[in-house]
């Protein structure tokens, strides 16, 4: 059984110049050692960086000016550029990056009271083609390095304003993060790391439409991080005309998976499900999901579809969601309906680079 499906051909390999968020302490050590530059120095660059979020070498104000001319010519600090941000009502806020090849991605940012919460893209589009969603509609241009991955964080965290930290990190944004698995891994410890953004594992989501060896592959790694899985159907029939991928990956490959995760980790696997007016919002589909979510440690986020224009699904009502979620908690199954969020901008992954790519072409 395959594990990274679909029909889209392998993209090229992401171009990589050199980055700054892409080196450890140690690499970066190791860097500045051929440049004849004392150990500390690489402590010194990454609080800058991280820390102190800045955006150029020449902020650096403890380093040699002549060190800080070659890190800008040699070592880019920041690769992307803001071509688009939205603000909501609500306070959520959407950037919209484009990178040296002119590519672009999309990330996040959610505030609810103390909690800032940034969702970031793993990559360029996306292969998998789940029929409701606007990030899959171009296909899949190219991976995002783990530098950029991060570097959608730090610029996302520089939208908080002021001394605000970042609180969660949810790798949620375009594109399959396990199919892009060793750049979604170097950045999560990154992010993770006290030398990083520092942000703790277990405030570190990682959602995958499902890649059962992918699956497996983390939960080897043994980091407290979240496992999200995108469910949104109860059996594999109405699963594979919703998502693509599903004709090669049942779900009772994803129960083994998920429970090899909890296994191994300690960590429940949270099952996201995105509620489709008409299609999987029933009651006895309710019933259906609350049988698979017993045979694993599980919890059930629902989510109400926010429309993509162009598309023909629609919002569930408010009732229909009220009484799935009921059906749920009635089976004994810790659920939650989530909260929309940037109803009044782009909302949908995918829409904000799917509107800026329209403008630009005309």
């Amino acid at each position: 059984m395959m594990d990274v499906l679909g029909p889209s051909p392998r993209p090229a390999t992401a171009p990589r110049p050199a980055s700054l968020f892409d080196h450890t302490p140690d690499t970066l050590g190791a860097l500045l050692a051929e440049w004849r530059q004392p150990a500390y120095r690489a402590r010194q660059v990454l609080e800058w960086a991280f820390l102190h979020g800045a955006e150029c070498y020449e902020a650096m104000s403890n380093l040699p000016r002549d060190l800080r001319a070659r890190l800008a010519a040699e070592l880019p600090l920041y690769q992307s550029v803001i071509a688009r941000r939205q603000e909501s009502a609500d306070g959520t806020t959407k950037l919209l990056l484009r990178w040296a090849d002119g590519s672009t991605s999309e990330c996040v940012l959610i505030p609810d009271g103390e909690r800032r919460t940034v969702c970031v893209s793993t990559q360029v589009g996306c292969p998998v083609g789940c029929v409701f969603c606007a990030s899959g509609l171009g296909g899949l241009q190219r991976q995002l390095s783990a530098a950029q991955i991060v570097e959608q964080a730090m610029r996302v965290r520089a939208a908080c304003g002021g001394e605000a930290r970042l609180s969660n990190v949810v790798f949620m944004g375009l594109g399959e993060p396990l199919a892009n698995f060793d750049a979604t891994l170097a950045a999560v410890r990154t992010i993770n790391a006290d030398w990083g953004l520092g942000i703790g594992a277990r405030k570190i989501t990682v959602s995958t439409v499902g890649l059962p060896r992918q699956m497996r592959r983390l939960a080897d790694e043994k980091l407290q991080i979240t496992l999200a899985l995108s469910l949104h159907a109860p059996t594999d029939e109405l699963r594979q005309q919703i998502i693509p991928w599903a004709e090669r990956v049942t779900i009772e490959s994803l129960i083994e998976a998920c429970n090899y995760y909890f296994a191994a980790t300690g960590r429940e696997v949270t099952l996201e499900y995105i509620l489709l007016g008409g299609l999987n919002d029933a009651e006895p589909q309710a019933r259906a999901l609350a049988s698979v979510a017993r045979r694993m440690r599980s919890n059930v986020n629902l989510l109400l579809y926010n429309p993509v224009e162009g598309l023909p699904f629609r919002r569930p009502t408010d009732r229909a969601a009220q009484n799935f979620l009921a059906a749920l908690r009635e089976a004994g199954i810790n659920a939650h309906l989530r909260r929309s969020r940037g109803l009044d901008i782009d909302a949908a992954c995918g829409q904000l680079r799917r509107r800026e790519h329209a403008d630009r072409t005309g």
